[in-house]
């Protein structure tokens, strides 16, 4: 049995203070919630960053530098994935919906992967997804996704290609047919979104029957379904993920203390079922970084 790769999504732009006051939202914050976690088993940190006055989702580069910067400060080891998600949302007018609405983030390309080609992460996400969301439609035409993984993989880093429906897996075999997306590819499924992927096992193993040829992937949870999808995807052959991002309970009723609780307690999991995590060594070697 390979060794199973746990990540950790810290933060994300969902999730508020309001659900959970531990959910870190300053630079500062975010890496030390990233530290704990390293510390705590995670191989993998995925990281957004916020506006630390409003606490909603940012692109702004002096966060994710003061962020980076500090985690690197204290662990060289641990792999770090940002977020190329932001800047993907699309808010129709009240007035006239072809016009942006308030909270829309929508812009070109270039903009969501600026700050991967200054910091050079190991890992970034690129998100296949077109599909509604709350309030606003999320959006990535096949011509931008183009145009972000051309300048991922010239900036020597790999992309996770997030997979929220299967109309998304048919685009990623239609990419890799392309010549767009590289292989071995890394895949992360995410179940339980609202009008996504349902989060039960029927849904996931079907996914994983769509996917690429000698393809690495894991698989996560939202919300109460963190965990039942993290036992699901260990049971497939599939790696993990638990965090702030995703959850912030740790059991039904109970408020998380941080994302660290989270990752110790998927360790526990995975180690009770009979896996073993994947060190950040180990994992490079797993995903061919």
């Amino acid at each position: 049995m390979k060794k199973t790769i746990l990540t950790c999504a810290v933060t994300g732009n969902i999730t508020t203070p309001e659900m959970n006051p531990n959910l870190p939202i300053t630079p500062k914050q975010i890496a030390e919630e990233g530290l704990a976690a390293a510390e705590a088993g995670a191989s993998i940190l995925h990281l957004h960053v916020r506006d630390p006055e409003t606490g909603k989702g940012s692109m702004k580069f002096e966060y994710y530098d003061e962020m980076v910067s500090r985690i690197r400060e204290k662990n060289s080891d641990v792999i770090l994935n940002l977020t190329t998600g932001e800047g993907g949302r699309f808010v129709p007018g009240k007035e006239d919906p072809k016009i942006a609405g308030e909270n829309s983030t929508l812009c070109r390309p270039e903009l969501r992967v600026s700050h991967v080609e200054k910091l050079k992460p190991e890992i970034c996400t690129l998100d296949l997804n077109t599909m509604w969301s709350g309030q606003a439609a999320v959006i990535n035409s096949p011509e931008n996704l183009k145009i972000m993984a051309e300048r991922i993989y010239a900036a020597g880093v790999k992309p996770e290609i997030e997979i929220f429906n299967s109309s998304d897996m048919h685009l990623l075999n239609h990419f890799i047919a392309e010549g767009v997306i590289k292989t071995p590819v890394m895949v992360q499924m995410v179940m339980g979104v609202r009008f996504g992927a349902a989060a039960n096992s029927e849904t996931m193993l079907y996914l994983k029957s769509q996917l690429p040829k000698d393809a690495e992937w894991a698989a996560f949870g939202i919300g109460r379904m963190e965990y039942p999808m993290l036992a699901q995807s260990f049971v497939a052959g599939g790696h993990v993920r638990v965090g702030m991002e995703d959850n912030v309970f740790i059991r039904k009723g109970e408020l998380c203390t941080g994302n660290a609780q989270l990752v110790e307690k998927a360790v526990k999991l995975v180690t009770d079922m009979g896996g073993a995590l994947a060190s950040p060594t180990e994992a490079r070697e797993i995903l061919d970084l």
